[in-house]
């Protein structure tokens, strides 16, 4: 069983790369890995549920790369079934070129990082816009994630291919464990987390080493 992931990334430049470097042997093995990357597990769903944010990159007709941030309240990007996502396109800066380039080439990739567990997801997709009177029933469960921002338009994309991985090389960034952190403490303790906060670098530091 080949995997979709390296059909879409191993391509001829990229194994004549993995020879040059000595590294096609391992390449090898990465392809011969019995999975299912087509879909999401129930895992990677979780993962999914609980960002509130992610890298979206495209390509426009021209070839050239995008890449954009996304952000809303935790749970936007929603799962619709096992191999296809959606998330309520809130209005930006007007410029349109990711949905320009989605328009363009109906191809884009995800990529959603969990920088406290070092934890990354990366998915190929075909994309398609929809307009919001168009959606029915799943522009309602795409605008259910809520917020005051205004929705203009409704993204979905059917997953090609996924790989979840815990990578070291990522660094734990202390200041959005941080954010995080003093958000709920004090949601819980209120002003007394005002004391608290300032034990919390030290607090993270230590559970880094």
């Amino acid at each position: 069983m080949t995997r979709k992931y390296t059909q879409i990334t191993f391509t001829d430049s990229v194994k004549e790369a993995q020879v040059h470097y000595g590294a096609r042997q391992a390449g090898k093995q990465v392809e011969a890995w019995d999975m299912d990357d087509e879909s999401l597990s129930g895992a990677e769903q979780e993962f999914i549920a609980e960002r509130d944010g992610f890298y979206l990159a495209t390509v426009n007709e021209d070839g050239w790369p995008y890449v954009q941030f996304r952000g809303g309240p935790t749970g936007f990007l929603k799962v619709l079934d096992r191999s296809t996502l959606g998330y309520a396109d809130f209005r930006g800066n007007r410029q349109y070129i990711s949905v320009g380039n989605i328009n363009a080439t109906g191809r884009a990739a995800l990529f959603l990082i969990d920088y406290p567990t070092r934890s990354r997801l990366k998915i190929w997709a075909q994309a398609e816009v929809r307009e919001l009177t168009d959606g029915g029933e799943l522009a309602e469960k795409l605008t259910a994630a809520g917020g005051e921002a205004v929705v203009e338009r409704l993204l979905v994309f059917r997953i090609q291919a996924c790989q979840f991985s815990e990578v070291k090389g990522i660094k734990a960034q202390l200041n959005v464990m941080k954010s995080i952190f003093c958000k709920r403490l004090h949601r819980i303790v209120g002003n007394a987390g005002n004391i608290i906060e300032r034990f919390i670098p030290e607090f993270l530091k230590l559970t880094q080493e």
